[in-house]
Parts: structure tokens; C-alpha cells; sequence
């Protein structure tokens, strides 16, 4: 399997092995190494764990657990904006599951699906944001990597949120 960095331009073997520049060889990096390989590919493939694996000199194995275990990281692609519900206590008790199912169905995903067919979003439950007195919570991660932050969310303002980024992406207005 080959897998592709986010950058359009052809990587050659000399660039791939600055992804790791300046991080030493040794597993106390490999939280690092896998940081890195996500924010070049936009998540983990097997081919990048096993890369960040074999530079810090870990089994396989251990790579996957740790990549498995944290959730800032994805084994899949995600979309290019990043939606993530909530589901901490007081989101959770205030529907947010709901909020989380609406969106799902909003986007058409199919049960266990994360990303759009389209690639535009990634829907995920998150943990605790912090701001519970605004809960429900949603936060949209967008490209530029600011983040859009919806307290009470609803159906009618997740609604609005997604109808304005499909139409920014068409090249409308917001």
C-alpha cells in the first residue's frame, strides 16, 4: 500500500526522511514521530505507523496501541473539516447524543462511517472541551485550523453551520 502525503507535489526519498529531522531515535519519541507522520499524510496509515515504529525502534505492535489508544489520532482519513461532538458528562446528559445522530444522518453516514464520501467532513465524538457551561458542544476543527465553537447546539444551528461551509467550499458566500 502506498500511501500519499497532503501535499500535491511529489515527495522524494530525501524530504520523507526529514518528516522525522531533529527527533532522536529512541521510544520515548514515538508519541512524536506518530504527531508527525498525521500531520503530513492528515492521519496514520499502516505504512506511516510502521515508518515512525521503525525510526524510534518499537515493534509494530506498540505503535498501533499507542496510535490506537489517544484520540488525536486517526487511522483513516479525515475530512476537511472536522467535526467533533462532545460527550462528556454535562454534554451528554444535556443530548448531545442526539446532536451526534442528526449530524450523522445530516451527512450521510452510514453506522461506523467517520468521513464523508466527499472528503469535506469527518464527524467524531471528542471528550471534555472545557466549557461545559455552554454544553451541548460542538466544535468544527476548520482547514486554516481555527475552530468553530457551538455552545447549546441544536439541530437548526448544526443544520446552519454545515449549509455554510458546503457553500463556502462551492465558492458561495458564507
Amino acid at each position: 500500500m502506498s500511501i500519499k502525503p497532503r501535499s500535491k507535489e511529489p515527495k522524494t526519498p530525501l524530504e520523507e526522511n526529514n518528516m522525522f529531522r531533529g527527533l532522536k531515535r529512541a521510544p520515548h519519541n514515538l508519541i512524536e514521530a506518530l504527531r508527525r507522520v498525521q500531520a503530513r499524510y492528515g492521519y496514520l496509515p499502516p505504512e506511516g505507523i510502521k515508518q515512525a515504529a521503525e525510526y524510534v525502534g518499537v515493534p509494530f505492535s506498540q505503535a498501533y496501541s499507542v496510535a490506537t489508544f489517544y484520540h488525536q489520532y486517526s487511522l483513516e482519513p479525515v475530512g476537511k473539516y472536522r467535526i467533533l461532538v462532545c460527550m462528556g458528562t454535562a454534554c451528554h446528559l444535556r443530548g448531545n447524543d442526539l446532536n451526534f445522530e442528526f449530524l450523522r444522518m445530516l451527512l450521510g453516514l452510514k453506522e461506523g462511517q467517520k468521513t464523508t464520501k466527499d472528503g469535506l467532513f469527518s464527524l467524531e465524538v471528542a471528550r471534555c472541551f472545557g466549557c461545559c457551561g455552554l454544553a451541548p458542544v460542538v466544535v468544527i476543527e476548520k482547514p486554516d485550523g481555527t475552530r468553530q465553537i457551538i455552545g447549546n447546539a441544536n439541530a437548526r444551528v448544526l443544520r446552519a453551520a454545515i449549509i455554510k461551509y458546503r457553500r463556502q467550499e462551492a465558492g458561495g458566500n458564507e
